[in-house]
């Protein structure tokens, strides 16, 4: 963060009960960023429960419309329809809204920004004052692809994701660890959460599924893609599974090239990448999985090798933290990019 200006930020954070939003706290500490006043926001049941920032207890404080009178940032993770309402009231206010939800992210006067990809989207923030943080999945696909592309221009990509319970909030992690518990002590699954068990089992379905058969979830990774790679033309595909994993996504990612690209080269680029941890070692059986990516900044890659279905193909499995470099950090980076170069 070499280079910003030297003073502290007023800033709210809307939704910091929540698994993000907790998460934004921590971050935000533990990367110095210069906080003068921090305002914690939720809704009406988390009122007075104190959150420790910097060794301060701070009191939540109940979201309503004055909300964010005097802030300079906010950060959103409390779900699309309230930021829907709250987050324009928030720009109205003079604030700059980093907002952790799908409601602005097609919006044309909304830049959607992933910091090691395309910070200079950031330029155009002040049309809304709002910024849309990507879907969890979609970062850190587009992290992997970035450097990839810009060496050797990508014609499509195929991709199907292994999303951790944690990515649909405390709700999902508490109904994996209560329908474990209940298959071992051989009483009735309860699905609440979730359209039918996770507990040891994988469900192709993520977000209501529509008439042309793809889930919410996949028309997102796509529209999303697209945006924040200025490829409104780019051939892709999507298959959102989720399964039984409490932090961290995986993917499965097929790329085809316009042009060769050798998996040494690859290997190359994304290890010179920003954001990228490379673990390929195939015949060390070295490879990232959910565990070494939970609690980690990096998006780590492994399998990294030829389609030979393909003239120009690579495959590649791609891991990252859905709830920190996913939402949170990304969030966080962003900010970071507004106080270095526009704040």
């Amino acid at each position: 963060m070499a280079g910003r200006a030297k003073k502290s930020y007023r800033l709210a954070i809307c939704g910091a009960t929540g698994a993000v939003g907790r998460e934004m706290i921590g971050i935000l500490a533990e990367r110095d960023f210069p906080v003068g006043q921090l305002r914690l926001l939720a809704s009406e049941r988390s009122a007075g429960e104190l959150l420790n920032f910097r060794g301060e207890e701070l009191s939540v404080e109940v979201l309503d419309e004055k909300s964010f009178a005097g802030m300079d940032l906010a950060l959103f993770s409390a779900g699309g329809a309230v930021s829907k309402v709250f987050a324009p009231l928030a720009a109205e206010a003079g604030c700059v809204v980093v907002d952790n939800t799908s409601a602005f992210r097609m919006d044309p006067d909304v830049p959607l920004v992933v910091p090691e990809v395309n910070p200079e989207a950031l330029a155009d923030y002040g049309k809304r004052s709002i910024i849309a943080n990507p879907n969890c999945s979609t970062i850190q696909l587009v992290v992997a692809l970035k450097p990839l592309h810009d060496a050797v221009r990508i014609r499509r990509v195929v991709v199907s994701t292994y999303q951790s319970v944690s990515g649909a909030g405390k709700k999902g992690v508490k109904e994996l660890e209560a329908q474990c518990l209940s298959v071992f002590s051989m009483r009735p699954i309860e699905s609440e959460c979730f359209p039918r068990q996770i507990a040891f089992n994988c469900l192709p379905q993520i977000g209501a599924i529509g008439d042309d058969g793809y889930s919410f979830e996949e028309k997102k990774m796509i529209q999303e893609t697209r945006k924040i790679l200025s490829r409104p033309d780019l051939r892709m595909s999507a298959t959102a599974v989720r399964v039984p994993v409490f932090y961290s996504h995986s993917e499965a990612v097929n790329i085809e090239f316009e042009a060769p690209l050798s998996v040494d080269r690859a290997q190359e680029l994304l290890s010179a990448a920003p954001g990228i941890e490379v673990i390929d070692d195939q015949s060390g059986g070295a490879y990232p999985t959910a565990l070494e990516a939970t609690g980690g900044d990096d998006t780590l890659v492994g399998r990294i090798r030829k389609d030979t279905s393909l003239e120009h193909g690579l495959d590649l499995w791609v891991v990252a933290d859905n709830v920190r470099k996913g939402a949170a950090l990304n969030a966080v980076q962003i900010a970071e990019h507004l106080i270095e170069k526009y704040l």
